[in-house]
């Protein structure tokens, strides 16, 4: 079967720790026609010398770097302006894929006829080893208003169709562009089908953003009236819809 070219979008920012062992999960994919975009965002550790080893192993990798450190938002987007594939896929310079990502979730958005599509994935700590249960996506479609209550996608196994939908950019946002890019996705009326498969691994850091999830839901709320110009009933509804259906997940 004829393979569309995947684009992998990664922004690398301080990941020489982890960036080797992200780029093996890569290199084992067995679907092979993919290129790999990575952007480095003002590094100050070993990431660029990494980066220009892997590089030079694999012509399918690109690299290019920052002038200045821009956040991720922005670093993805000029990676999504170089991209030639089909199809859109993310991943983080610290988190890893299951070798037949690409080819299961390629093959069931072909099956489904989907343009936006995720997966179900499992959780690293630091050192690599399994923590928590798979995070299970639904089986049924997401819509708009669904992402709104409950966050489904992940940017890691996130795949947009973008010959078809067309190029799709993060807002410029410091935390939740990728969460923006998909709410402008489904907002067109495009569903996002869901694959229950673990295909991904996300690594938490201790140092990550999300790590204190208390902390996220003032700034959820005024994400919702900056990014989707919704009310302030608006907005306050669907933190809370988000803050329950957060709970659950992560502590029930």
């Amino acid at each position: 079967m004829d393979q569309p070219l995947v684009s992998i979008i990664t922004p690398v920012y301080n990941s020489s720790l982890f960036l080797m062992e992200t780029a093996e999960s890569v290199f084992c994919q067995s679907y092979k026609n993919w290129e790999w975009i990575l952007i480095d965002d003002k590094s100050t550790d070993d990431s660029w010398r990494i980066l220009s080893e892997l590089s030079r192993k694999d012509n399918r990798v690109q690299i290019h770097s920052n002038k200045v450190n821009s956040g991720s938002g922005i670093t993805r987007n000029h990676a999504i302006k170089k991209a030639n594939g089909k199809y859109i896929a993310f991943l983080d310079s610290d988190d890893t894929w299951h070798p037949q990502k690409l080819e299961k979730h390629i093959a069931f958005m072909l099956e489904k006829g989907a343009l936006f599509s995720h997966t179900s994935y499992g959780y690293l700590d630091e050192s690599g080893k399994v923590i928590k249960s798979t995070f299970r996506v639904s089986k049924t479609p997401v819509s708009y208003k669904d992402l709104l209550k409950r966050t489904e996608i992940s940017c890691l196994t996130a795949i947009y169709d973008a010959e078809t939908l067309g190029k799709f950019y993060m807002s410029e946002h410091r935390r939740k562009q990728d969460y923006a890019l998909w709410l402008s996705i489904l907002k067109t009326g495009t569903k996002s089908y869901g694959l229950d498969e673990e295909l991904a691994f996300y690594r938490q850091r201790l140092d990550s953003a999300t790590s204190n999830k208390f902390k996220l839901i003032g700034k959820h709320f005024l994400f919702l009236k900056e990014t989707q110009e919704m009310r302030t009933s608006q907005a306050i509804k669907y933190t809370i819809l988000w803050m329950i259906n957060g709970f659950v997940r992560y502590y029930l």
